[in-house]
């Protein structure tokens, strides 16, 4: 494998495959070399991207491929409903236009939503073709890792996919300087997210050092980086998939998935969903474990970073709950729920509407 020289590099080990997340500035340069590094020269590239990002970066991959390679582009539009069966079904149709083959390579670059659609294009092409994870968001540093990639369905998020690890992760911090400060607060809840299911040292560091968004400066961002991504690495290599251990990284999401649906696809970012599921689900830990003096500290955190801390009144706490149900860690319709004992310590628990309910009920 080629070196990262000015960058570091992280290592995923799952029970299909090893990979390396080069992670630093400029680390996009080991593109060409990776490629090359394959024991078979790929027959075809096909780069799949968004609009915003191919604006920003699409010309300079390419150019720098097309010396040694085919390189094909598929664009689609920005945002979570690019997570389609129609744009999947559209991807494939155009891989097979163009040749691709089972030496071809899936490059995928931009946030979640294209490394969550490419990765399962690759994951079925052919019965499943070479793909790499380019991440673009702050955000991906949490969705690049570890090997799920699936499509949305009217019925749900994520429900049609497939766990397929890709060959590398290439994380240049060059590409999250043009990022909204929306994006960064929401790939930012992940990164917290982290802290508080695995390592109370890294929590702790976090408060000191993260008073606020505009403290994320880069040698911050790659302190974030490099510790969420080994703590997602650990978690995948224990559990690649989700059996058990992994469950704990949806900290935070059954409601935060919930939120997004009732309120509707784009209306909230990914991190604000799961930022106030995180905070729902540590009100809901210290009712049922009295010890636990966790949801002040987070509410207060919530507040400086920019986090959304309250429901919207447009969706009621019966609807919410039903989306809750459509989880996939429901069992027989009784909700389990990421629970947090201390930072660093959560597990699942089954808990009941009737908790639930009155939960939601504080939140408004």
């Amino acid at each position: 494998m080629p070196q990262n020289s000015n960058g570091k590099q992280v290592t995923v080990q799952t029970a299909s495959k090893e990979y390396s997340v080069f992670l630093g500035k400029g680390a996009i340069e080991q593109l060409p070399k990776l490629l090359e590094s394959f024991q078979k020269k790929p027959s075809k590239l096909l780069i799949v991207t968004d609009d915003l990002v191919a604006d920003l970066y699409l010309s300079n991959i390419v150019s720098s491929l097309t010396q040694n390679f085919s390189v094909h582009s598929y664009v689609l539009p920005n945002g979570e409903e690019a997570k389609s069966f129609d744009n999947y079904y559209a991807i494939q149709t155009f891989a097979l236009e163009n040749g691709l083959d089972r030496h071809s390579v899936i490059i995928a670059l931009g946030g979640g939503v294209v490394g969550d659609i490419a990765g399962f294009v690759a994951s079925t092409f052919m019965r499943g073709i070479k793909f790499i994870q380019i991440p673009t968001t702050l955000l991906a540093h949490d969705s690049a890792v570890g090997g799920k990639v699936a499509i949305n369905h009217p019925l749900g998020k994520n429900m049609i996919g497939s766990f397929y690890q890709p060959e590398a992760v290439i994380y240049d911090v060059d590409f999250l300087i043009s990022l909204p400060e929306k994006e960064m607060r929401s790939g930012f809840a992940e990164v917290v997210k982290h802290s508080l299911i695995w390592d109370d040292e890294f929590y702790q560091w976090i408060r000191e050092n993260i008073k606020s968004l505009d403290d994320l400066t880069e040698d911050r961002l790659l302190v974030c980086l490099e510790n969420g991504i080994k703590i997602k690495a650990e978690v995948v290599s224990n559990d690649e998939k989700e059996t058990g251990l992994r469950a704990i990284l949806n900290f935070g999401h059954t409601l935060g998935h919930a939120l997004e649906a009732a309120y509707g696809y784009g209306k909230v970012t990914h991190g604000d969903g799961v930022a106030l599921g995180m905070l729902f689900a540590t009100r809901l830990s210290e009712k049922l474990n009295p010890e636990l003096e966790l949801s002040t500290d987070l509410s207060e955190a919530w507040e400086r970073y920019g986090f959304p801390t309250k429901i919207r009144s447009s969706v009621s706490p019966e609807e919410l709950l039903g989306w809750m149900k459509k989880d996939k860690k429901t069992q027989n319709s009784h909700i389990h729920m990421v629970l947090i004992q201390s930072v660093g310590n959560v597990g699942l628990r089954s808990v009941p509407d009737e908790l639930i309910l009155e939960t939601l009920q504080e939140f408004y």
